[in-house]
């Protein structure tokens, strides 16, 4: 298996709604992007796969090594040697990938965040700069555009917060602010227990209306010049919202379940971004 195949097969395996933003690009731009994907998929997987913390920070801190020696021109992993041939196209920097592991560690050290603001970092190093990065990839011409593609990540990381609550939890992970648990009166138990009540239903119904404030902002944020250009993202935003709208009409039922679109819709949903423009 050449490093393109390995790529393209981590990418597709994954089912993300990523994936179907990527089918619709220039065959070019969809070789970067795949291959930045896998790389996301990669490091984020030594996380959520990894049980013993101290195997994945040595994991993670190999990653570190190999997209320095990959920048200087001695890449050895098939995620790296798929993504190099990429980098001077789209003038992608060392300090983007190393952001994102950066925000893996995260994970590691941090499982509860005390405030909106700290969650926010947090958001910015897994989701922010990923959107910075596929906003270069997809052919981004203002610089402005770096704006709403931190924006949009943020949106779209919130997004997952809330369909992943219950199998966070699980994991020892309550991404849920603490100080917005204490301002809706729910304990970390009752997530825990997956105990659902009013008082949960009005603390989601809060961070669903903070993600569609973020959408709408991001979106009002992109300028003319790109809207082109960044098709796949909004192809994104069209499926994660619609996403979050499902998630809405079922109440909140994520503490038992991962609510989550069929394959065929979320192909419809980028389709229609595609060809008439609209989410």
């Amino acid at each position: 298996m050449n490093p393109e195949q390995y790529v393209q097969q981590k990418a597709a395996s994954s089912g993300s709604s990523f994936y179907y933003a990527f089918l619709f690009l220039p065959a070019q731009r969809r070789a970067a992007i795949t291959a930045f994907y896998a790389f996301c998929r990669e490091v984020d997987d030594v996380v959520d796969e990894v049980s013993d913390p101290g195997v994945a920070r040595t994991k993670l801190a190999w990653w570190q090594a190999e997209v320095s020696q990959a920048f200087a021109g001695k890449p050895t992993h098939p995620v790296m040697l798929a993504m190099m041939p990429h980098v001077p196209a789209y003038g992608l920097e060392e300090r983007q990938f190393q952001a994102i592991i950066q925000g893996c560690q995260m994970d590691l050290e941090q499982t509860r965040y005390l405030d909106f603001p700290g969650l926010q970092r947090y958001c910015h190093l897994v989701a922010g700069v990923v959107g910075e990065v596929s906003a270069k990839i997809f052919g981004q011409s203002d610089p402005k555009t770096t704006e709403y593609a931190h924006k949009l990540g943020l949106a779209f990381q919130l997004t997952n917060i809330i369909r992943d609550v219950g199998e966070d939890a699980m994991m020892g992970r309550i991404y849920l602010p603490v100080s917005e648990l204490q301002q809706f009166d729910v304990k970390a138990h009752e997530i825990t227990n997956r105990k659902y009540s009013e008082n949960f239903t009005k603390l989601m119904r809060f961070q669903a209306e903070r993600a569609h404030q973020l959408y709408d902002e991001a979106l009002a944020m992109l300028p003319g010049a790109d809207r082109r250009a960044q098709k796949p993202g909004l192809m994104m935003a069209s499926i994660y919202r619609t996403l979050l709208r499902e998630i809405e009409s079922e109440d909140f039922k994520v503490l038992h379940q991962r609510i989550s679109l069929t394959p065929l819709r979320k192909l419809w949903l980028a389709w229609k971004m595609q060809a008439l423009g609209r989410m």
